[in-house]
């Protein structure tokens, strides 16, 4: 009788080097988000209440909601007597303040609801909680600031992980979790009463699951939480539009391999889902008043001619558009911008930033695909912010409208493309060692400066310095005992000096290897790596691709759908 022989058993290869240096990424990163949450507190408690940008309104229009006064028109809405010229440091509860003006509303055009009515829901719902009526103004916007900050408190650990799959590099992974830290004006916008802090969270979901897909990710299920993420990214606030044909052009370019007409419909389907679950708002504005997004503020700017014999300048207005944009997107807090960080601060890093991305973020070769289909998200807000301005611009002769906020929800492309650029700008090995120590380190003093110079421009004059004059001006003006700020200032310079120590010696140790010996192995690499089996979206996949800092060769598993098989390391090592 014939021995019947059994099939060979197929085994995953093991990876003994990936799990400590997976485990030192996880402390690492978990220190920067533990920090960053202790900052994000700083900024809610030390922001006077209704200093942020257009904070006033929207508290308004979310005490609306929660008095049931539903969510009318775009320009219908006025703000309401009790809030409309209140004292922040006022300390009548809202109850009080309601029934004294009976509820009425003020001459103020609030133009919130040239806006989706989703955050403001959540936000009603959020102060019908806290019981709202018997709280004082400054504490009920803290409490709504609160809720802001939680919703981008994942950043830095959805950082890591899209970078941790667009280079394959730990360590550049690590760097880029603490680069959220680096711009002060998100924490600031992110811990105010605001509807940005929603969008950036599911926008920065939105481009880690886009970088998955253009990495190899061609599961199902993916796409399916891609659609869902950016159905709901839609439903907060117009800065989210822009992600649409960034999610459609990354379906089809992270498919790459299959028949053109097959990578279509996968991209309509997953905008469906998208639209679905977040378009239905947006489709209203355009049957009801045809056009996307009515301006709540035309009431407030009419149209109006230039002067005789002038004309539209695109000089002047490239000009205050790039100033406005690069001020207000590194660090100019204030409702009416009134504390700005030096211009040699965000002049110089906006230089450094996208001069790096322009020079080294798009080399030929491997990872060209994904790096070109990241950038179509910040490129893609930038022409649309433009011609929204411009046409402003032509009707009301004001340059409005511009800001560097409406780019967070490309926050975590910019991240991305910055780390593939600056991995080929430092090609030696000493180089990539102490970049992985300096840009955390420059971070990490930027993030804890932030509430400083904060603190310093509200209670010190704009001298950055500590006095017990100051300390009782902030008594007045924030919700906390001045000793509780202290102790949340302190604290998150512990965690972030010590997620820099520990990565200090990660870096140091032997399980971190070399970057430059095998630079072409992960998908950010200049040279295709040995055994290459796919390339999708620009970026080959090896059947045995090799964990770019570790060495660890990463076990190969067949897609469920496309029948390509596809490199995937243990338990996605590159998330």
């Amino acid at each position: 009788m014939a021995t019947e022989v059994a099939p060979p058993r197929t085994t995953r290869t093991p990876v003994p080097a990936a799990v400590p240096v997976r485990r030192r990424e996880l402390v690492v990163v978990s220190l920067v988000t533990a920090g960053f949450a202790l900052v994000l507190l700083l900024w809610a408690v030390l922001v006077p209440a209704f200093q942020a940008p257009d904070e006033r309104a929207h508290f308004d229009a979310a005490l609306h909601v929660a008095i049931g006064d539903g969510w009318p028109e775009p320009g219908d809405l006025h703000v309401l007597t009790a809030i409309e010229h209140l004292a922040p440091t006022d300390q009548t509860s809202l109850g009080d303040l309601l029934r004294q003006t009976d509820s009425g509303d003020g001459d103020t055009v609030d133009q919130m609801t040239q806006h989706p009515p989703t955050y403001y829901f959540l936000a009603a719902g959020v102060l019908h909680l806290v019981h709202f009526q018997d709280l004082t103004v400054a504490a009920a916007v803290t409490v709504l600031r609160l809720v802001g900050a939680l919703a981008a408190l994942p950043l830095p650990f959805l950082a890591w992980a899209t970078v941790r799959r667009v280079t394959g590099s730990p360590r550049a992974a690590v760097v880029g979790a603490f680069a959220v830290l680096a711009v002060p004006e998100l924490a600031s916008i992110a811990a105010s009463v605001s509807n940005d802090g929603p969008v950036m969270l599911f926008a920065a979901t939105t481009v880690w699951l886009a970088a998955r897909l253009l990495t190899g990710d061609r599961r199902t299920r993916t796409a399916v939480v891609l659609g869902v993420s950016l159905g709901l990214a839609l439903l907060w606030k117009g800065t989210a539009l822009p992600l649409i044909p960034f999610v459609g052009l990354a379906v089809v370019v992270g498919t790459t391999g299959r028949p053109l007409p097959a990578r279509l419909v996968r991209a309509v389907w997953v905008l469906a889902v998208a639209a679905a679950l977040g378009a239905w708002w947006w489709v209203r504005n355009l049957l009801v008043h045809h056009q996307l997004q009515p301006d709540g503020f035309a009431a407030l700017r009419p149209p109006q001619p230039f002067p005789t014999d002038t004309g539209p300048d695109p000089v002047s207005f490239v000009g205050v558009s790039w100033s406005t944009i690069a001020r207000t997107f590194w660090g100019s807090f204030g409702g009416r911008a009134q504390w700005v960080v030096s211009p040699l601060f965000f002049e110089t890093a906006t230089v450094l930033g996208l001069g790096a991305v322009l020079i080294w973020g798009f080399r030929r070769g491997r990872g060209l695909g994904t790096a070109l289909t990241l950038a179509v998200l910040p490129v893609t807000i930038l022409l649309l912010q433009s011609w929204t301005t411009w046409s402003s611009y032509l009707h009301t002769t004001f340059v409005g409208g511009t800001q560097g906020r409406y780019y967070f929800p490309a926050m975590l492309a910019f991240i991305a493309l910055s780390a593939l650029a600056w991995r080929r700008a430092l090609r030696t090995e000493p180089g990539h060692r102490r970049a992985v120590v300096v840009v955390p380190v420059i971070a990490v003093v930027v993030a804890v400066a932030g509430p400083l110079y904060l603190y310093a421009s509200v209670a010190e004059h704009m001298r950055i310095r500590v006095t017990a004059r100051g300390l009782d001006e902030l008594a007045t003006t924030s919700v906390v005992p001045v000793g509780v700020s202290i102790a949340l200032w302190c604290v998150a310079v512990v965690l972030l000096v010590a997620a820099v120590v520990v990565l200090a010696g990660a870096v140091r140790s032997a399980g971190w290897a070399s970057l430059a010996s095998v630079a072409g192995s992960g998908p950010g690499g200049a040279t295709p790596a040995p055994g290459t089996g796919l390339v999708t979206g620009g970026v080959a996949i090896s059947e045995t691709d090799t964990d770019a800092d570790t060495g660890a060769v990463a076990a190969t598993e067949p897609v469920a759908h496309g029948g390509s098989p596809v490199s995937r390391p243990d338990e996605e090592a590159g998330r």
